[in-house]
């Protein structure tokens, strides 16, 4: 049972409409703010004395530092009571479209490489502001659930978010302690030497790896190998063995992601950034890359659900943005109705309905 249920008032313009999610720290919440319209909201589970509720914040912290259009925005940190006691939250913006986890499982078994590329890029447009501070900041857990997929007026657009574990790092060694989750870990923090900005570039990788391949790097597909060092002295194949419509500059990239050794990665996400830049501007000046057949898998029960109730909603005065948030979650869900709805879904966001 968590914390706080669908109806109970936060505060004198915030109420719970529903969990989003949990884990074993905090209850992720989407809220209701009586002027500013949907919220996440992630309430700590844990009972804290004020000293420890305020390390517990210290994610909202440093989210409040780190304004970049990539990475989620913070909106309040504060404290609210619960059955249980009293218990940290603070709120940030909603995406209605989910995490790389929905986008995967809809794509199945190969998301389309240029949509990977651009993934990739946004999520190093925003880890470049937070390794550009002084000292760096470090994400340390970088996975497909932490980043979340939405739409704006111009297209897709990524957010990284649950910046729970990250760490300004040492500014004497530029490391710091590590976290995270194992299967995204780079080599180096696996042996306990400490994480850096490369090891967010591993994870970065790691991810656009896994969302052309099917298949985890260096997963020799025995049970726990994610836990194994072992597994870095095979010789890693790249994605194009096994996704022929990966070109050979994203290969070139991905792999330099994925090199064992953190310095011979690009040290931070801006410079990764700038090889997926050039790749986009040399493609925009040579020949159109190949097309990728269209999926043609039907959508599922819920995403066709989803998509009826945004288009009779649209047609509902002052309903224009509920109907959006209905149609981002069907198109991340289904890519047929990503194909057919996304121009429609990018002009609802901009305010146009025809």
């Amino acid at each position: 049972m968590t914390l706080l249920q669908s109806g109970d008032r936060v505060s004198d313009t915030l109420v719970i409409d529903r969990l989003l999610g949990e884990g074993a720290f905090a209850e992720v919440h989407r809220v209701k703010h009586e002027y500013l319209g949907w919220q996440a909201m992630k309430l700590f589970k844990k009972v804290a004395s004020q000293e420890e509720t305020r390390a517990m914040l210290g994610e909202a912290r440093l989210l409040s530092t780190l304004g970049h259009p990539n990475i989620v925005r913070l909106f309040e940190a504060n404290t609210v009571q619960t059955p249980e006691g009293v218990r940290g939250f603070f709120t940030m913006e909603y995406v209605a479209g989910g995490s790389l986890e929905r986008l995967h499982a809809a794509h199945r078994p190969n998301v389309p490489t240029e949509m990977v590329a651009e993934v990739m890029a946004q999520i190093a447009s925003g880890l470049a502001l937070a390794h550009g501070q002084d000292p760096p900041i470090v994400h340390r857990d970088i996975t497909l659930a932490n980043i979340l997929v939405g739409y704006d007026g111009t297209g897709m657009r990524i957010r990284v978010s649950d910046f729970g574990l990250a760490k300004k790092a040492d500014p004497y060694t530029l490391l710091a302690s590590a976290q995270g989750t194992y299967a995204f870990m780079a080599p180096e923090v696996l042996r306990n030497k400490g994480y850096s900005s490369a090891s967010d570039v591993w994870s970065v990788g790691t991810i656009a790896y896994l969302l052309l391949t099917n298949s985890l790097p260096f997963d020799d597909g025995q049970p726990f190998s994610s836990y194994s060092l072992a597994r870095f002295k095979k010789r890693l194949l790249p994605p194009s063995r096994y996704n022929e419509t990966v070109d050979p500059d994203l290969d070139r990239i991905i792999m330099a992601t994925l090199e064992t050794e953190p310095e011979n990665r690009p040290v931070t996400a801006g410079e990764l950034f700038e090889a997926l830049r050039d790749r986009q501007l040399a493609i925009a000046r040579g020949p159109v890359p190949r097309t990728e057949t269209a999926a043609t898998a039907p959508p599922t029960e819920r995403a066709q659900r989803l998509a009826d109730e945004a288009l009779a909603l649209a047609r509902v005065p002052g309903e224009l943005q509920r109907a959006a948030d209905l149609l981002e979650e069907a198109v991340n869900l289904s890519p047929q109705l990503r194909d057919h709805h996304l121009t429609k879904l990018l002009l609802w966001r901009r305010g146009v309905i025809m």
